[in-house]
């Protein structure tokens, strides 16, 4: 398995590089202040492949919030998507609060409408979105078109790098890859 990942690493394309995502990181801060400001959000960081994400963004955030994390899985470590497996849900009471989901990828969407939907039971006041990577195809979920705040898009490849994962592994990839052939 290790020489799988080795070999997935050094033939991989680099689509963008750590300081190009620590831009867009930079910009999706930006944003989310200017919207999220005054708002006392929650933001809820979607395990494992946000992890990376979170911790890049929220010491930019310089406005009172508060932070929790769910675990909520497709993937499994495969390549491909399956029925949403609850792993860890927050802690965090939702109800009459602003809620921020942050993810790394969105793909299809299937995951986010599913853990947005779970917030609105919890009676959140509403539920945004904000991914760092949007991959470009016509397969999205009708009920979530677009995140809210997005930090780069990509194309329609299998990605790996800065929280995203290869069968488990690669996440911490400086940047953002496509595997090769895909």
């Amino acid at each position: 398995m290790i020489e799988e990942i080795r070999r997935v690493m050094d033939e991989a394309d680099c689509l963008y590089e750590h300081q190009r995502v620590q831009q867009a990181v930079t910009a999706l801060a930006g944003q989310i202040t200017a919207r999220l400001a005054g708002s006392n959000p929650v933001l809820l960081c979607v395990m494992n492949g946000a992890l990376v994400f979170a911790g890049e963004l929220l010491p930019q955030l310089g406005f009172p919030l508060q932070v929790d994390y769910l675990h909520a899985t497709r993937y499994r470590e495969k390549l491909s998507g399956a029925d949403l497996q609850w792993k860890a849900r927050p802690s965090t009471a939702l109800a009459g609060r602003v809620v921020l989901l942050l993810d790394d990828i969105l793909d299809e969407g299937d995951t986010l409408v599913k853990i947005r939907e779970y917030c609105l039971a919890q009676q959140a006041a509403s539920v945004l979105t904000a991914v760092l990577v949007d991959k470009r195809h016509d397969r999205r979920h009708p009920d979530l078109p677009r995140a809210d705040f997005t930090g780069l898009e990509a194309p329609d490849r299998y990605l790996f790098g800065y929280g995203m994962d290869y069968k488990g592994y690669l996440r911490n990839a400086p940047g953002i890859y496509a595997v090769a052939g895909t």
